[in-house]
């Protein structure tokens, strides 16, 4: 697929259990691999729901009359499968992050590696850009979005960097930021680096974690009873989101406890957590920080 190469892509459906006549959902729809995928396992009177904010991924719609595409974020999927009368389905598949065609897109801005125009939007009718973030955000808001959403050591010197650099001039593309900051930019990890930073500016574009938060929040109630969800993610802040909502049922402190001590959490784990293969890793680098979890309905 050249808009995007799915990752794990027949074990996170192998991990919805599909049922021939089921109702399922994909939220991250992208190049369409994995909705194929479940359509390829659906009956004829199977249903599949999918979502993306994204107008290129739309491109991609599938010519299927079990098939249905949202364009719409998927913080909303209660509120737009109700519209389509869905109250339970069987299964919830989430495939985070950014998709290989919107790296591969310069005009995208989601790339180190292209000088680009500071864009980063996943939902291009957003008024938050990355370059408004770096232009009109504080200095302390710039070092909290480093240090929380790209695990930098030294944020606050970026950040003071960042808001030095453009009181001169309007810091636009993404070559002109990585030249702001190269005195913090040594050779050996200059990649690792700009890849956290850009991280960090597309997180809070996006307002990523928050999405992924809401959205993790609804599926107890949308999974049918032994319901599915399979969730791969590709960097430790999502993936400590999923795995602690799938532990306890919440993102942060401990569970409430009954007056017997019992907590009542709604989803249960299945299996271990799945990392790809060495072979799908060396077929899509893309797929070396993926990490696949499942979780079931009580």
């Amino acid at each position: 697929m050249n808009y995007h190469s799915p990752v794990l892509l027949k074990t996170s459906v192998d991990a919805l259990n599909i049922k021939e006549n089921g109702i399922y959902v994909d939220v991250t729809f992208g190049g369409g691999g994995h909705s194929k995928e479940i359509l390829n396992r659906l009956g004829k009177n199977g249903k599949l729901f999918a979502f993306d904010q994204d107008p290129d991924a739309l491109e991609n719609r599938i010519d299927d009359h079990r098939f249905v595409l949202i364009a719409e974020n998927f913080r909303y999927i209660t509120r737009f499968l109700k519209f389509y009368r869905i109250e339970k389905v069987d299964g919830i598949l989430a495939d985070l992050g950014v998709s290989s065609h919107q790296f591969d897109v310069a005009e995208r801005g989601f790339s180190t590696r292209f000088d680009a125009d500071l864009d980063m939007r996943m939902d291009q009718k957003s008024t938050i850009s990355a370059k408004k973030i770096i232009n009109r955000y504080s200095e302390e808001k710039l070092a909290n979005i480093f240090f929380l959403y790209g695990e930098l050591r030294n944020a606050r010197v970026l950040a003071r960097t960042i808001v030095d650099a453009r009181l001169n001039k309007k810091i636009t593309t993404s070559f002109e930021l990585k030249e702001v900051l190269k005195l913090h930019l040594p050779k050996a990890k200059e990649h690792k680096i700009l890849a956290q930073i850009f991280q960090a500016i597309r997180i809070e574009v996006n307002q990523e974690l928050e999405v992924l938060k809401e959205f993790l929040e609804q599926t107890p109630e949308l999974l049918k009873e032994k319901g599915r969800l399979s969730v791969i993610s590709y960097h430790s802040l999502e993936d400590r989101l999923v795995k602690r909502f799938i532990r306890t049922g919440e993102f942060n402190g401990d569970p409430e406890k009954d007056f017997y001590g019992n907590t009542n959490e709604p989803l249960k784990k299945v299996g271990k957590l799945i990392v790809p293969t060495s072979e799908e890793i060396k077929e899509n680098n893309r797929a070396r920080s993926a990490k696949l979890r499942i979780a079931t309905l009580k």
